[in-house]
């Protein structure tokens, strides 16, 4: 388990959100205790993450009961949108594990794509030039409306049709649940809820819309991009829960980064997740984050993206998460 102790200075005053500017929900009033946020991470890190709330779960700390908001990013949308459909972390786990193994190597049929490595390319020189979280948000977002051209209106229609079959449900839950993507426009935050007006499949789409890989999203004439161009976690989105647990697929490397990473963008200050960390504790909340340890790590390769990471992701994902139990109980007995 990593936890960050870097010190930024109190706000002070009254805890506030990035959804403060964005709008008000008309959830009925919910209990503030537990925000459940997982970050992007390709394959692997989903499979991962399924793992560690599975884990969890069968180490007797089901998350998925307790947590009284879900924040999705990229591939933890996907996660965010599984878990709040009100199926075990059980079954949910044995949905990954029952899926075709496949040589490493070899991807599933997805609509043509640029070659990933150059795609990750591209992303890292727009970060290198930014000037500022909102200049590269902005850049990204021109980089996948560019992109657009290179894919046939197939592509969308398959994409589409590829969430939707992955999704057990296509409602929002009655549970609060955020999934983050981005205006592709003008780099603005998009939080997608039940209140937004937008079809679940649709926010998940939105949210894992990865610039250059794929299409930009479009809903009600807005076209969205990958919410993890913001932050891989977008924990700061928890604002005024008393407890935050963040599940960080990209969290604690060192070294060489892996293909398929967003952490290879450049991160302004409150991007990264340390920032958003000690944000959320100088303001009260208590904050708990779990990342790969060295077995995940491993079996999470150096492709997260590779769909053949998926199982062993998921089996180390398990036993890692019945461990990190054993400490959360001791912090909230």
């Amino acid at each position: 388990m990593s936890r960050f102790h870097e010190s930024l200075p109190s706000t002070g005053g009254e805890a506030r959100s990035p959804l403060d500017s964005v709008r008000r929900t008309s959830y009925p009033q919910v209990d503030r205790n537990l925000a459940l946020v997982v970050g992007a991470g390709g394959a692997a890190g989903n499979a991962w993450a399924i793992g560690v709330i599975a884990g969890l779960a069968e180490a007797g700390l089901d998350l998925t009961e307790a947590a009284d908001l879900m924040v999705g990013t990229s591939s933890g949308a996907t996660v965010a949108a599984w878990v709040r459909s009100g199926i075990p972390p059980a079954e949910l786990l044995a949905s990954v594990l029952s899926e075709p193994v496949q040589p490493v190597g070899q991807k599933r049929e997805r609509p043509p794509s640029p070659a990933m490595a150059a795609v990750f390319e591209r992303m890292r020189a727009i970060g290198a030039a930014a000037t500022s979280a909102a200049d590269l948000q902005r850049a990204m977002g021109a980089f996948g409306l560019e992109s657009d051209s290179t894919f046939g209106p197939e592509a969308a229609e398959q994409r589409r049709a590829m969430v939707a079959a992955r999704l057990p449900r296509h409602v929002w839950p009655e549970r609060p649940m955020i999934l983050v993507a981005l205006d592709a426009r003008t780099g603005e935050l998009a939080a997608f809820d039940r209140d937004s007006g937008v079809d679940l499949v649709d926010a998940v789409i939105a949210s894992t819309a990865l610039p250059g890989a794929g299409p930009t999203h479009s809903i009600n004439g807005t076209r969205y991009i990958n919410g993890g161009v913001r932050s891989a976690e977008n924990a700061d989105l928890a604002t005024g829960y008393a407890n935050v647990v963040v599940l960080s697929p990209f969290g604690g490397r060192s070294g060489p980064l892996p293909e398929g990473q967003f952490e290879g963008l450049r991160r302004f200050p409150g991007a990264d997740l340390p920032s958003q960390v000690d944000a959320l504790r100088n303001q009260g909340s208590h904050v708990e984050v779990i990342t790969p340890d060295a077995d995940s790590r491993t079996a999470m390769g150096t492709n997260q993206m590779d769909p053949a990471t998926r199982i062993p992701s998921a089996h180390a994902g398990r036993t890692q998460g019945k461990q990190e139990a054993r400490h959360l109980t001791l912090l909230w007995r």
